[in-house]
């Protein structure tokens, strides 16, 4: 059997459904990596897969260290085990919470999960405690998931959609669900009355970019029952550079590959990213697309250098109040139950008035850089019940 070795430990490969390790964790629920940021609600980032059996050749988790590495390298994914009764854990020690996001880097519902179920487990683990939690997925929702999520209203799903054209989809990300089913899982949020978000991203210059393409995209989604459009154009780590121009070049060809180059010229942090008039004309037309079809739109971390300052481009083309469409507060435990703040909308990122009671999460004081930890949510739950406000 395969072993690998990791912080002086040994340990066994399991080879089905996909070849994984299994871990002990001492992962805590956590905001918003610190750094840049355009995300407007405060999320906690919930990870129970490290490395992604969809494995887009884009990705850029693959850039990351520790057990992402290993993914990368050796196509081996993480599994924190007894994650979700770690997570029932942590939650229960809070009396403050933002949403739950399953999951930022990994998709929650990856082939994987159908030994594990993480997912679901979580997923009921927040709706049982009145927690709204979103999911962003390229693969069929499970059964299920949906009735356990309608019961909690703020509760949302993103389905990340590349392109209409099957071919194309298969070359892009061949583990990718097709196209069919993704639609399907929104008409499925839909008939569920889920708040569903769709995600045409990322836009891979000449390749899923044809405006035609992309507005055909827009109106489908929409006819299926998607309320909001994100998008974001591929933005390239500089540390898998070479791999990820390979790849284009071996699916389509060298030229491409020096087209790339050509528009990749700006770098921001450790990022290649496509020239501003590029994106800044493709934006506008997504959006105009977005406006005709009467739904909301946003960009999902896209910025632009000007006079100096990091500059988030969401303040020229974002129509909705938070960046993902949906307005979801920040809840508070009353009477052991959690229940949406009061007058919050959840916009944190450009909050001045702290409605929901922590002036922390006014993000207009205290910086959009902040990392919150599973810590800052312990404080804030003293500090409620100081000021007697639980």
């Amino acid at each position: 059997m395969q072993k690998v070795r990791i912080k002086e430990r040994n340990f066994s490969v399991i080879p089905e459904p996909h070849p994984h390790i299994l871990v002990p964790t001492q992962k805590e629920l956590h905001g918003w990596w610190p750094g840049k940021r355009e995300c407007t609600g405060e999320r906690l980032l919930i990870n129970p897969y490290n490395g992604c059996s969809v494995g887009c050749f884009f990705c850029y988790t693959r850039a990351f260290p520790g057990y992402f590495e290993l993914f990368h390298k050796k196509d081996i994914v993480v599994v924190a085990e007894r994650f979700p009764e770690t997570i029932a854990g942590q939650l229960d020690s809070v009396s403050v919470t933002a949403c739950g996001y399953l999951s930022p880097v990994s998709d929650p519902f990856q082939k994987l999960n159908e030994k594990y179920r993480y997912s679901e487990q979580i997923i009921e683990i927040f709706i049982e405690r009145n927690i709204p939690i979103e999911f962003i997925t390229k693969c069929r929702i499970p059964s299920g998931v949906l009735e356990v999520m309608q019961r909690q209203r703020h509760s949302f799903g993103q389905i990340s959609i590349l392109t209409l054209d099957e071919n194309l989809r298969k070359v892009l990300a061949p583990c990718v669900a097709e196209t069919s089913t993704l639609l399907e899982n929104i008409r499925r949020m839909r008939e569920n009355g889920i708040f569903a978000v769709a995600r045409i991203d990322p836009i891979l210059p000449f390749i899923n970019d044809r405006r035609e393409d992309l507005r055909k995209l827009v109106k489908t989604c929409v006819e299926c029952g998607a309320s909001h459009i994100i998008t974001s154009v591929l933005d390239i780590p500089v540390k898998i550079r070479d791999f990820v121009l390979e790849q284009i070049s071996k699916s389509f060809g060298k030229e491409l590959k020096f087209r790339y180059l050509r528009l990749y010229r700006e770098r921001i942090g450790g990022y290649l990213h496509a020239d501003i008039d590029y994106r800044k004309e493709l934006f506008s037309f997504l959006k105009s697309t977005a406006q005709q079809s009467k739904v909301t739109f946003a960009l999902c971390m896209e910025y632009e250098v000007k006079d100096g300052m990091l500059v988030g481009l969401n303040r020229y083309f974002m129509t909705s109040v938070n960046c993902e469409g949906m307005n979801v507060p920040i809840y508070i435990r009353r009477n052991k139950k959690f229940t949406p703040a009061s007058s919050c909308s959840g916009n944190c990122l450009n909050c001045e008035e702290a409605s929901c009671g922590i002036p922390d999460l006014a993000m207009g004081r205290a910086g959009s850089k902040k990392d919150w930890k599973l810590k800052d949510y312990r404080r804030w739950s003293k500090y409620l019940r100081h000021r007697r406000l639980l």
